[in-house]
């Protein structure tokens, strides 16, 4: 990785002051994004809920092709977020990253809601469209100022705390979307998320963006080439731990996407159904997360490489106790997938963790946004489409079976990225402190 002698010293300057940064302004955007972080994670996951009573609503009973459709509701989402997050991103390094948060968030809650207001698919599509604009301008930014508020020692932790959104958010999206879908109809589970949303975008706008505390740094340093992008290509472990987060991707947003559709295949109750997986979803991933930052944390002074170790380990074991999951018979099988969920979401804390250890302050909400990119554009964006094919054209059996390969795949791709993560960490930590 080469960087001039000046980035070198800015670089340095804004590590040092944001490490003594007074720890109330920090807690509250750790507080503030994690709010943010949760409506966001329930904003997704309420379509999938969701998707068996809008598959009913526009399409009928005997179409097979139904369920293909209606996955282009999660594309329609994804491949939007994929394409605005580098555009997002790259603005997010040079202008307040706050501002772009809080607009943001409060474009996709606006667009949230009128997802209930859509009397066609087409309209529908439209506005998931708006919802994946507004979080392309939320991923690349959040973590990163997470990633200037906190020194590298922390990292792992500050990072799972904001990840553990993740579960309790796609939760929560499951359990509103079933319960409300069940008794007030799917348009109100959108209308019900709607206000939050926009309470939280607000909030963002009185928030102060770390850089101008530092001097107001970011607008001294110098202009970024092309080449300063491209270094983060050249970074192996940034690359492994695209690729690996990739096929997680796949697995998390195909499993979150078709998750009531596998439960309706066996014949389980929607309502009791989506409670149940959210209940666990919420357990298990929640743990898992904060557990596996503390542990990634607690070991990178003995292990090198430990971030990758914790992410590779849990999903080689998540990987037969999801198989078990699929064969054995309810309500046996609810304890199978909470052990699964529980290992998959291990690696959420620690692989953001290394994404950010590994790009410099000055270029991170782009390495974010450019992650974001790759992860969906062939992770989740293909999961929709492909396991909607399979499930429709076979099963949902057979479409879980690939999945499981999925996982498998991931955890071998982050453990071939232990040797290279270490090394990769110490020549951003030698630039910046």
């Amino acid at each position: 990785m080469i960087y001039n002698r000046r980035e070198a010293n800015c670089n340095r300057q804004l590590f040092m002051q944001t490490r003594a940064r007074p720890s109330s302004a920090a807690k509250t955007a750790l507080f503030l994004l994690l709010g943010v972080n949760l409506f966001n994670y329930i904003d997704r996951q309420i379509l999938a809920a969701l998707e068996p009573d809008i598959r009913a609503t526009f399409f009928a009973a005997d179409d097979v092709h139904a369920m293909t459709k209606t996955g282009l509701l999660g594309d329609a989402f994804f491949v939007t977020y994929m394409i605005s997050a580098p555009i997002l991103g790259f603005l997010a390094d040079r202008f307040s990253r706050w501002i772009i948060v809080g607009s943001a968030v409060i474009l996709w809650s606006l667009a949230s809601g009128g997802s209930g207001l859509a009397a066609t698919f087409s309209i529908l599509f439209a506005t998931r469209v708006l919802v994946g604009i507004g979080e392309g301008g939320y991923g690349p930014a959040a973590p990163t100022i997470l990633a200037d508020l906190f020194p590298i020692e922390t990292r792992g932790r500050i990072m799972a705390i904001f990840c553990s959104a993740i579960p309790v958010g796609s939760a929560l999206g499951y359990v509103i979307g079933g319960l409300v879908g069940a008794h007030m109809g799917w348009r109100w589970a959108f209308y019900l998320v709607t206000p939050p949303g926009l309470l939280l975008g607000l909030l963002c706008f009185w928030q102060r963006d770390p850089r101008a505390a530092a001097d107001h740094l970011a607008q001294k340093s110098p202009r970024r080439s092309v080449r300063d992008y491209l270094n983060l290509f050249r970074t192996r472990s940034y690359l492994i731990n695209c690729i690996a987060m990739t096929l997680m991707t796949f697995v998390t947003g195909g499993l979150g996407f078709w998750i009531p559709a596998y439960l309706r295949y066996r014949d389980q109750s929607p309502a009791v159904g989506m409670t149940i997986f959210g209940l666990i979803t919420v357990v298990a991933g929640l743990v898992s997360t904060l557990l596996g930052g503390v542990i990634a944390d607690k070991l990178r002074s003995r292990l090198p490489g430990s971030y990758f170790w914790v992410s590779g380990i849990g999903m080689l074991i998540a990987c037969p106790i999801f198989i078990v999951a699929l064969y054995i018979p309810f309500p046996a099988a609810w304890i199978a997938m909470f052990l699964a969920i529980f290992f998959l979401f291990l690696n959420t804390g620690p692989s953001n963790t290394a994404l950010a250890n590994v790009s410099l302050p000055a270029v991170r909400a782009t390495a974010f946004a450019a992650s974001i990119f790759v992860i969906h554009a062939f992770g989740d964006v293909q999961a929709f489409w492909l396991l909607g094919y399979i499930g429709g054209h076979t099963n949902m059996h057979v479409a879980f079976l690939v999945v499981s390969g999925i996982i498998f795949l991931s955890g071998l791709v982050w453990l071939i990225g232990v040797k290279y993560l270490a090394a990769d960490t110490a020549a951003v930590e030698s630039q910046t402190g």
